[in-house]
């Protein structure tokens, strides 16, 4: 059992965090609007799991990113976006079959309504490359983008497998939406299947309505325990997040003051709580420094800011 006051033990390895998933270019409004009739969007890197990586990476902690861009002149941006924040890029492929993929979305201080254009980024290929460097991290994380589509989704059952097999931590970001899923096939069914598999998932409420319709936020946690994870984020916006490992259940309080823009605020929170416990902290000191740096990244526009090392966080937030 994950226990709240111990830190949780992981494996010896060089490399702390392996992130699979998706890579892409955000177009976010310059304005705040719900129906997309602004005129005007700006590019920021985006795509969870790299989110994870990038904002990990500044917080002091060690990245890299399995995913894929198309060949064209966004997958260089990305790139480049991944080499100048120091992260490996050894682990992006390209490929020829699809254009870099895109999520538009309005700037939002709620949740942000995206349009999802992809191309390239489920065409993710379980290779000897990303099997070695999968084998020799600490931490796993990957999100629904993809397990929605083959062949990323045949690479991340391997990746969940052997990391299974090898005591890394499993981590999953059930963000269910029908849109990312081909017409006819139950997408909730088979994101329920994989809960079972994990060690830590961190649903929002969004997201948990959308794979078990309208509950309460306790029937929400008892649904994920029931699945088989071990340790329930749920994460409720300005209302801060209901945490259980089954056996305690505790709430915990937003630490913002300050909201710009939400895009991203789940990634920051993921990479604070990674980072947390790559360093050693407990589950519930770990907790307490990703909602420090949910926080501060609200204060910013687009899912990628300059944070400070995670040490400096947590003297701003006072934990």
């Amino acid at each position: 059992m994950l226990k709240f006051d111990q830190n949780i033990e992981l494996k010896k390895s060089g490399n702390d965090l392996f992130m699979a998933g998706e890579i892409l270019i955000d177009m976010i409004s310059e304005d705040y609007n719900d129906d997309f009739t602004c005129r005007t969007y700006r590019q920021f890197f985006g795509g969870s799991p790299s989110n994870i990586a990038m904002n990990a990476h500044k917080l002091g902690v060690h990245a890299v990113v399995a995913s894929v861009v198309g060949e064209d002149g966004l997958g260089n941006f990305l790139i480049h976006e991944l080499k100048s924040a120091g992260i490996d890029t050894g682990y992006i492929q390209r490929t020829a079959e699809g254009p870099t993929s895109m999520v538009v979305v309005t700037k939002s201080q709620s949740t942000p309504t995206p349009v999802f254009y992809r191309g390239a980024d489920y065409r993710l290929s379980y290779t000897e490359k990303l099997e070695e460097k999968l084998m020799n991290s600490k931490i796993v994380h990957f999100s629904c983008w993809p397990l929605s589509r083959n062949p990323a989704r045949e690479t991340i059952e391997k990746i969940i497998s052997k990391a299974k097999m090898n005591g890394l931590l499993v981590c999953f970001d059930p963000n269910y939406h029908p849109m990312l899923w081909k017409a006819g096939e139950d997408g909730i069914e088979y994101v329920k299947s994989v809960i079972g598999k994990v060690d830590i998932v961190k649903p929002s409420e969004d997201d948990a309505e959308r794979l078990f319709g309208a509950h309460t936020h306790e029937q929400y946690i008892e649904m994920f325990l029931k699945l088989g994870a071990k340790l329930v984020i749920l994460t409720l916006g300005k209302d801060g997040a209901l945490v259980s490992n089954g056996v305690e259940t505790f709430r915990f309080s937003s630490l913002a003051t300050e909201v710009a823009d939400t895009t991203g605020a789940g990634d920051a929170f993921w990479s604070g709580f990674y980072a947390a416990t790559v360093k050693g902290y407990t589950i519930r000191e770990a907790l307490s420094c990703g909602f420090a740096v949910s926080a501060y990244k609200l204060k910013y526009t687009g899912a990628i800011v300059d944070l400070p090392k995670l040490e400096a966080i947590k003297e701003i937030y006072g934990l």
